[in-house]
């Protein structure tokens, strides 16, 4: 380890330049193997262990560089390209990941398909060496700057659900497909709903192969989990969306860093409202740090992020030891969904009237009000609380499984989703 925080640290030194464009940062690091030294050589990595990683980002913080390009694509789209893809995949998608040159979104969930994922309506009918695409999925983040987007939809009526599905890397840019941004309460629109008319993905776009699309998306729904639960900060200074559409491929480093410091303050303001020592400091700036059963309150969620943060420990330790993400991520992902509304609880009990106010005259800026109009996020992206709990009560706990009666029927026969 030793040897390669030396080797990245070198490196490092004498490649970053501020004044270099992020597209040829994001590529010397790609081309060195230490966008994703994890992944394997040639690919934007150097086939190290993720401790090695781990090392390598710490490297590139301490010396104030922008990291290497993250999203969607580079959080599961290469990992599940590296699980399933062939050469010729790896060859087309893997580089253009590492190298920041292409984002990816998700298109899994459906407004008749969320956390049934399985029911998944949209249809894609095979027609020569391409698939034509119709239907509609909903709360997908980034579509507005994807290259291309990971998508599972129904390709055998015949077969039961979990087994009609197919698991497609299709393209964006293209006339069947239109986006359309999702407002939100707190004022953001981070999803969009998107819509597939005769859109075209090729054949050989096809993760996992024909049907068999159901373990290819439980694998990517997995690191998913792995992303959103651990909280694993990346190395260096976070700046910049993959892809060319975002626009940001040509600016200067610099120029970003700049630009990005302000959405990293208020990112930071928004993660921090979460955490036991901001809602303990609004505690003494409310006068209430004194108050027994507010101090009672205080000390239940440090107790509860410090479970959290052993568990994350034990989920990384799991990816670590060359195991794919299982079950303890579940319980990352619940535990962390499950703080963020502790603390939203306590922080507003502690506000009382003050909790109706937002904006920068509001206490701590409204950072806290913001928490409880978007906390509820957290218990639905990457997997419904309620999935979690299944997935904890069958897998670690060995609990028998939830009925399924429909396990086995043809698609064609069930009512499901949206189905009449």
């Amino acid at each position: 380890m030793a040897d390669v925080r030396d080797a990245a640290r070198a490196w490092i030194q004498d490649n970053w330049d501020p004044q270099m464009t992020l597209g040829a940062w994001w590529q010397a690091l790609a081309d060195a193997g230490w966008a994703f030294p994890h992944w394997p050589k040639g690919y934007g990595g150097r086939d190290l262990s993720r401790d090695d990683t781990r090392v390598v980002n710490e490297e590139l913080g301490q010396a104030g560089a922008v990291a290497p390009p993250g999203g969607l694509g580079q959080m599961m789209g290469g990992p599940i390209t590296i699980d399933f893809g062939t050469d010729e995949q790896k060859d087309a998608w893997l580089p253009a990941l590492a190298s920041g040159r292409e984002g990816w979104c998700q298109l899994f969930s459906e407004p008749g398909a969320g956390s049934d994922l399985a029911s998944a309506q949209t249809r894609a009918v095979r027609d020569g060496d391409v698939w034509i695409v119709n239907g509609q999925k909903v709360w997908t983040s980034g579509a507005t700057t994807a290259s291309r987007g990971m998508l599972v939809a129904r390709t055998n009526l015949d077969a039961p659900k979990h087994r009609g599905l197919t698991y497609f890397i299709i393209d964006m840019d293209q006339p069947g497909i239109e986006i359309r941004p999702l407002k939100q309460m707190n004022g953001g629109a981070s999803f969009n709903e998107v819509f597939f008319s005769d859109a075209v993905v090729g054949h050989d776009r096809i993760l996992g192969g024909v049907d068999t699309g159901w373990q290819v998306a439980v694998a990517t729904l997995a690191y998913e989990r792995q992303g959103l639960g651990s909280r694993g900060a990346a190395g260096g200074i976070v700046a910049g969306t993959p892809g060319p559409i975002a626009g940001h491929l040509d600016r200067t480093c610099a120029e970003l860093i700049e630009a990005a410091r302000s959405e990293r303050q208020a990112a930071e303001r928004g993660a921090a409202a979460r955490t036991p020592k901001a809602v303990i400091r609004l505690a003494r700036d409310m006068g209430l740090s004194e108050d027994p059963v507010v101090r009672q309150r205080l000390a239940d969620l440090h107790i509860f992020a410090e479970v959290q943060r052993y568990t994350s420990l034990r989920a990384r330790a799991a990816l670590q030891a060359g195991r794919q993400p299982g079950p303890e991520v579940s319980i990352a992902k619940l535990a962390a969904s499950e703080q963020a509304r502790r603390a939203r609880d306590v922080s507003m009990a502690i506000l009382g009237a003050h909790g109706t106010l937002l904006g920068e005259d509001a206490p701590a800026e409204g950072m806290f009000q913001q928490l409880a109009l978007s906390v509820h996020a957290s218990s639905i992206a990457g997997g419904t609380d309620e999935i979690q709990r299944n997935i904890i009560g069958e897998r670690v706990l060995g609990l028998p499984k939830e009925p399924q009666v429909d396990r086995d029927v043809p698609f064609k026969e069930l009512r499901t989703g949206t189905l009449s």
